[in-house]
């Protein structure tokens, strides 16, 4: 995505955060191409057989984005975190819905290796990654963060500094060491501190 177009996303974003619903009509083509690479990357570790296409995730996402009241957002990186975080409860929905790994379900399988499926990484399921980083976002709500838009949000690490007001050497470490809690955490069922 060039600048420009990330200059209007932000522009955008601060006049729909203002009342201006046009300005979401204007959002919603620079931000559709972002959105479905979110949304595919997710659907990319789906079990066969799914029942929810990206278009669907993609539209869930959206309608609880626009009904998001008064976010204030930041800039585009904040927006597609929240957007990834969204995204990330719809599928976390349905699989507690579908009862993940009951009655011959395989759970969503994902891997924390950068933010990206990687042959050979460990994968984990979903539900238990999201019940861990509700127990890291209690512990550290920072960390849980930078996950979010790492992982989930597809960020990279300098977007992620200027979204959080830190240094991109402390959002390495920081995703380093919540990566490492949370495999940690998963393989052990329990909660650990940070």
């Amino acid at each position: 995505m060039v600048a420009r177009t990330r200059g209007q996303i932000t522009q955008f974003l601060t006049r729909w955060d203002h009342g201006d619903s046009a300005a979401l009509d204007e959002l919603i083509p620079l931000i559709y191409n972002e959105l479905h690479r979110i949304a595919h990357g997710y659907m990319r570790r789906e079990r066969p057989g799914h029942t929810l296409q990206t278009s669907a995730l993609i539209n869930e996402a959206y309608v609880r984005l626009i009904d998001q009241r008064r976010a204030h957002w930041q800039n585009r990186g904040h927006f597609f975190a929240i957007a990834a975080r969204l995204m990330r409860r719809v599928l976390v929905d349905q699989a507690r819905r579908k009862g993940s790994g009951k009655r011959g379900d395989s759970p969503l399988l994902v891997s924390l290796h950068e933010g990206m499926a990687v042959a050979g990484a460990p994968e984990m399921d979903l539900v238990k990654l999201d019940d861990a980083l509700k127990d890291l976002e209690a512990l550290d709500e920072r960390r849980s963060r930078i996950v979010d838009m790492r992982f989930f949000g597809g960020l990279s690490l300098k977007e992620i500094a200027e979204a959080l007001g830190i240094s991109v050497p402390t959002v390495e470490r920081e995703w380093r060491a919540a990566r490492a809690w949370l495999h940690k955490a998963m393989a052990s069922g329990s909660n650990h501190g940070c």
